[in-house]
């Protein structure tokens, strides 16, 4: 994934409200945040499986940042 992507996913985590972040399991949080990265961005297929798995291996490092 090329440092654009994962600037316009950090973005979307930013922007996403605290109780999104921490109340949601981790399929759906994952699911939201695709949702609104393909809404803003229109990534392609490509990107958003990669992005699907970068989300998934940081969901813990997202969740400690909405603390």
């Amino acid at each position: 994934m090329n440092s654009i992507t994962l600037r316009k996913l950090w973005s979307v985590v930013e922007e996403t409200q605290t109780p999104i972040l921490l109340g949601l399991n981790d399929t759906d949080l994952i699911q939201q945040l695709l949702h609104q990265i393909q809404h803003k961005y229109r990534l392609s297929k490509e990107e958003m499986q990669a992005a699907r798995h970068y989300l998934g291996d940081r969901l813990s490092l997202i969740r400690d940042m909405a603390h």
